[in-house]
């Protein structure tokens, strides 16, 4: 439960959805193409409880939905919505950060490329509307209301 400050922090906000390790391990894999519990389950190595609960988590936050199943089985299967494909960029920075601080030279690790051409995606920058390149000392956080 957020208290008074952090439930104006969007971050904050972001965190009681995407805080969990594996809530994010999902998406990953969603990402990837996997959408049925049982992929889910074999590919996480996750207790069956703890996905579950995740995938409800995810559902009722609007980031998956269930739908039957593509292949006319009596299966569901999770989809990414608009909502959380929109989590994309988030994922891509932390696959970036890890990559950058978290391996060693020579150690072997997954890539992301670009499908089309097998390319190396660009490292993720936060830019001005104007494209100029920010640092965090070059923000600053502020109140407001929108709507």
């Amino acid at each position: 439960m957020l208290n008074e400050t952090n439930a104006q922090c969007p971050v904050a906000r972001a965190l009681e959805v995407l805080g969990d390790r594996w809530a994010l391990m999902i998406l990953r894999d969603a990402f990837d193409g996997l959408r049925r519990f049982s992929e889910f389950q074999k590919n996480l190595g996750l207790a069956k409880n703890i996905l579950a609960s995740r995938l409800k988590l995810l559902v009722e936050s609007g980031l998956l939905q269930l739908q039957p199943a593509s292949d006319g089985s009596a299966y569901k299967e999770y989809v990414l919505t608009e909502k959380g494909r929109s989590v994309f960029p988030l994922v891509i920075a932390l696959r970036q950060w890890g990559e950058r601080f978290l391996f060693e030279a020579g150690e072997a690790r997954s890539a992301l490329l670009e499908q089309a051409t097998g390319q190396a995606i660009a490292p993720l920058q936060v830019r001005t509307e104007d494209g100029r390149v920010l640092r965090p000392e070059d923000c600053q956080r502020r109140l407001v209301r929108h709507g």
